[in-house]
């Protein structure tokens, strides 16, 4: 034992030093300490001297930086250099766009919490409110989501004029151009109160407001180009949409083939300097509608029309953004694309050698070829709220309806929410619905915080749409015959149609887990490795080796810390360390600093072992975005929690949502692990992460049955997940309805079950249901008010279940008879 202690000392010391973060002189002086006291306390004399020289061989060449600057970090930079990936002009703009936000200290392995706590509660103005509660609430009135699906297949035209008339298109148009000026959070709100009734409104009112030309116009245009064309845009006489996507450029947007050529032409009656523009798009949303195109093109000066100071003198001046007015010549706006029976207006758009002056590059002369940083620097906002929030609208609104239908519908004498095999579903809707509205809430309010949060917006556009899938595949389940019969009453079947659509656009989700998550997420957020490589590509070798072996050796004092503390809190299984929250979510944000140690020991182990390999592994690239979106989705439901007052009814949800989340995160890890490309450095990784296995579990049957019977119980939680969504009942509401029958269903239900067991214990004939309630009031089962309160219960309930039929001509198209006559020409393939 003397022989072990000094090194056992040497060991725990180098323990709490990293775990605690401590400086390497510390560390070095608490086990000079610890070895003093081995030697008085009688241990081997030579053990101790062993230990005492690795901690002087250790201490000092990395104590000293002079010594370490001129022996030890040069020819690790040199290593370095070799190892790191080469990037690309487009990968380098992708990574250095946008600002980090809470998502960085989740890569910290040590995230302050309080950081993340302190942040303000999101809050609407009052003006945004009165919006919401005004202009908002009367659309959504407005909406009958089957005339414009089926009957239309497209918005009424009074809709179109109320939505420019309110400025619906103009939200974030700042106040002196015209438009409302809105927060990115009001944004969401609209968006979310919209998506409730009609995934085609939304999308409508959303994309004027996302990634398009005026976000374009307020960060980039001239003065010229704002003063003209945003209060056209705020007040609806110009409808724009934005041109990106091409039959070979789709998420590869880099790759766009539309390109321009400068050269002299024909504007308004002068002669101008511009660009003849050819372009093939497709799946451009407003595109049949627009009269403002935003188009993103590669321009081209063979002729060098425009000088050597743009693009150093290149032929190939790079991706460009201009504003193409629809009635330009030779512009073609195609017929309409169809997608998956929610027809918002979508098209494609064509053009060969149109003139377009250089006035009409969006910022004018100045950003040509800067387009592709343009299009990376406010996609993320767009992509924060639209999506987020449409996914977030729909979610709330089936788990609310469909938590009522649970509790209305009855089989076997049972509500079907009661069965076992329908809590489970009822339990998924709630906790997903839960976790998209706190993960959709958390992007917009990092936008209005002046944020250009670009991580946390892949991690919502994907995980929103993807749980909003889940919950629209659950509420159909639910519902059985009820879903699948399309007409005026069914409200989930179009958003199960058009949940693929966000699943796809804005990006695909398999590349956005795959490529760009933990890619983007790797190094934007990682406290250290944009730091390496900015060092290492520094011209100035004095500073070169200074910023680097900075960098360097925080980043391996950062390593070995996140590895000490996943050990540690595995072995302790999350149980002891400071922590905030009170003593429900206290262990949460414990289970939490695990989760993140780990991810950044994988992280580090991955890119060092990887190196420019890793960005072709996109499993284990797509399992480590995994963990860091669940540990972001985690951060943003204890964030909601605590500004709500952290209300005891929403415990249940909270835990059930939050379980989830660490399941998921425990499966991607330890499938990560079990696939690691190097299989020896995957197994000592297991014992790092998981010393005792895993632990984590779904959430279970008990926790799954508190959660399905909050969401059929009328209470303030459930009230509190249907917030911002449209449950007011009307003739073309059918989910308000059935939202508002519940508290009714629920004063008569014992009446109901009162009614019903002295019916079956009695001799009565009577069939009908009518017959049978005179009976009971004859025989004194039931009062005569309480009668009356049944009947309105199978009115309700009557309502609630039936499903919409037709005469066959009401579902043939409108053009059957031109088809039929033969005079109807086939679609035309778009390519």
């Amino acid at each position: 034992m003397s022989v072990v202690l000094p090194f056992l000392a040497f060991l725990l010391a180098g323990a709490f030093a990293a775990y605690h973060r401590l400086r390497l002189a510390i560390w070095a002086g608490i086990t000079a300490l610890l070895l003093v006291g081995c030697w008085m306390l009688g241990a081997n004399h030579a053990a101790t001297i062993v230990a005492a020289v690795i901690v002087a061989l250790i201490a000092l060449p990395l104590v000293f930086a002079p010594i370490r600057k001129s022996l030890v970090t040069p020819p690790l930079l040199k290593f370095y250099t070799k190892l790191l990936p080469p990037l690309s002009d487009t990968e380098r703009t992708a990574l250095e766009s946008g600002t980090v936000g809470f998502e960085g200290e989740l890569f910290s392995g040590k995230p302050d919490w309080k950081q993340l706590l302190d942040l303000p509660k999101p809050e609407l103005t009052a003006e945004e409110q009165a919006f919401l509660d005004g202009p908002c609430e009367e659309l959504c009135r407005m909406t009958n989501d089957w005339e414009i699906t089926h009957v239309r297949a497209d918005l009424p035209p009074e809709m179109w004029d109320f939505l420019k008339r309110n400025k619906f298109f103009g939200m974030i148009v700042p106040k002196e151009y015209g438009g409302l000026g809105f927060s990115a959070l009001a944004n969401h709100k609209v968006i979310q109160k919209i998506a409730s009734i009609s995934s085609v409104v939304s999308s409508t009112v959303g994309v004027p407001n996302s990634l398009g030309p005026a976000e374009l116009l307020m960060h980039y245009g001239t003065d010229e180009q704002k003063r003209h064309y945003l209060p056209r845009l705020a007040d609806g006489r110009d409808v724009p949409c934005f041109a990106l996507t091409g039959p070979f450029a789709g998420s590869d947007a880099t790759s766009i083939p539309d390109y321009g050529i400068v050269c002299k032409g024909q504007w308004n009656g002068e002669e101008v300097l511009g660009f003849k523009l050819t372009l093939n798009k497709r799946y451009i949303t407003l595109a049949p509608v627009a009269s403002l195109i935003g188009v993103a093109f590669r321009m081209y000066d063979p002729d060098g029309l425009l000088g050597g100071d743009i693009a150093g003198g290149s032929r190939d001046i790079g991706i460009s953004l201009a504003l193409v007015p629809r009635d330009v010549p030779g512009l073609e706006i195609g017929r309409r694309h169809f997608p998956l029976n929610s027809p918002f207006q979508n098209g494609p758009i064509h053009g060969k050698d149109i003139f377009i002056p250089l006035s009409q590059l969006i910022g004018g002369r100045d950003m040509a070829g800067h387009g592709w940083r343009m299009l990376m620097e406010c996609l993320s906002i767009g992509r924060s709220i639209t999506l987020p929030s449409t996914a977030s609208g729909g979610s709330k609104m089936g788990a609310v309806t469909v938590g009522s239908y649970a509790r209305i519908r009855k089989q076997f004498g049972l509500s079907v929410g009661r069965f076992e095999g329908v809590e489970e579903p009822l339990a998924r809707i709630a906790a997903n619905a839960y976790a998209i509205s706190a993960l959709s809430q958390a992007t917009a309010a990092a936008v209005s915080r002046g944020e250009n949060p670009a991580v946390p917006s892949t991690i919502a556009k994907y995980h929103c749409t993807q749980m909003g899938r889940e919950v629209s595949k659950d509420v159909m389940d639910i519902l059985g015959g009820k879903g699948i019969i399309l007409g005026p009453r069914n409200f989930a079947g179009r958003s199960w149609q058009a949940a693929p659509i966000m699943i796809t656009v804005e990006g695909a989700n398999i590349m956005t887990r795959s490529l760009m998550i933990f890619g983007q997420g790797a190094i934007l957020c990682h406290p250290w490795v944009m730091k390496e490589m900015k060092a290492a590509q520094l011209q100035d070798q004095k500073q070169r080796i200074d910023q680097f072996d900075t960098a360097l050796f925080g980043h391996i004092g950062f390593a070995i810390s996140n590895a000490v503390r996943s050990w540690w809190y595995g072995l302790t299984a999350s149980k002891i360390g400071s922590a905030p929250g009170d003593d429900d979510t206290r262990r949460y944000f414990r289970k939490l600093d695990r989760y993140s140690a780990a991810l950044a020991v994988m992280a580090d182990t991955s890119m060092l072992l990887l190196g420019g390999k890793l960005k072709f592994k996109e499993s284990l690239s797509g399992r480590l975005g995994d963990v860091l979106s669940q540990l972001y989705i985690a951060s943003a439901m204890l964030k909601r929690h605590q500004d709500e007052g952290s209300p005891a009814g929403d415990q249940p949800l909270l835990a059930y949502a939050f379980h989830d989340a660490i399941n998921k995160i425990e499966t991607a890890l330890s499938t990560a692990l079990r696939n690691f490309p190097i299989r020896p450095i995957g197994w000592l990784l297991w014992l790092v992460i998981f010393p005792w296995g895993r632990r984590a579990q779904a959430p279970g049957d008990r926790l799954g049955h508190k959660v399905a019977s909050l969401l059929m119980t009328p209470c303030d939680a459930r009230d509190r997940l249907a917030a911002g969504v449209f449950t007011t009942p009307g003739e073309h509401n059918p989910a308000g309805r059935i939202v508002s029958y519940l508290p009714k269903f629920v004063l008569a239900e014992p009446v109901e079950r009162k009614f019903l067991k002295a019916l079956k214990n009695s001799d009565i004939e009577a069939l009908e249901f009518d017959a049978q309630l005179d009976e009971g009031v004859r025989e004194g089962w039931i009062t005569a008010d309480e009668r009356r309160q049944l009947e309105e219960l199978r009115t309700l309930t009557l309502d609630a279940i039936t499903v919409d039929d037709f005469d066959p001509e009401e579902l043939r198209s409108a053009g059957y008879a031109d088809l039929v006559a033969g005079e109807r020409t086939s679609p035309r393939a778009v390519a």
